[in-house]
């Protein structure tokens, strides 16, 4: 009796501690998904687009602004046969007073990846070390290790996130594009983590 009394005992603990893992997981998730810095001066801001690309790039302006930077990066493709979303972020930023000749675009990038390896091109083209990078929040995490990885040990890289309306770190399963988008992230970097594939 003694013996399953103890073994009850062990059992509670085991099951305590992988709740105990499962909340911290759970509502960590979205804090995990979206690192911030406290965003300080920099070489260069770096503004991918995706979801909510006209709110990715007001943020980015809004840095600008701040006088955190000299040259602002807008990085993405066109999603149809319109502009590409680099241009239109550079309309943007221009129509709210930000001087073209501190504008550096790339047309070219459809996934993350590309994002980093030709904003990569663009940042040593101007001798950039030192990134701010903005994106939505979900996608910070994933977006910050790409670029780290591509742009390597010798560039520092600050994350400083766009606003979503769609989606709160603190309470991300509120919603099904929350739900959804969060998963996705997740899945995403552990397949990162696990290949070591970035691509």
């Amino acid at each position: 009796m003694e013996g399953f009394k103890n073994f009850l005992i062990t059992i509670s603990i085991i099951l305590g501690i992988a709740l105990a893992l499962f909340a911290v997981a759970f509502f960590g998730l979205g804090f995990f998904l979206s690192p911030q810095s406290e965003p300080k001066n920099a070489d260069a801001i770096v503004v991918v687009s995706g979801g909510q690309t006209t709110t990715r790039a007001e943020k980015g302006i809004e840095l600008y602004k701040e006088g955190l930077a000299k040259n602002i990066i807008f990085s993405g493709a066109a999603l149809d046969d319109g502009p590409s979303n680099a241009i239109a972020m550079r309309n943007q930023a221009i129509e709210a007073g930000v001087p073209v000749r501190t504008i550096l675009i790339d047309s070219d990038s459809q996934n993350t990846f590309q994002n980093a390896t030709n904003s990569k091109r663009l940042l040593e083209e101007i001798g950039a070390k030192n990134i701010i990078l903005v994106t939505s929040p979900y996608h910070q995490r994933r977006t910050s290790e790409t670029f780290s990885k591509v742009l390597g040990k010798d560039y520092q890289i600050q994350n400083v996130s766009s606003f979503d309306n769609r989606w709160s770190k603190a309470q991300w399963w509120n919603t099904e594009f929350g739900r959804n988008i969060s998963i996705s992230e997740l899945q995403k970097l552990l397949y990162i983590y696990v290949t070591g594939n970035y691509q």
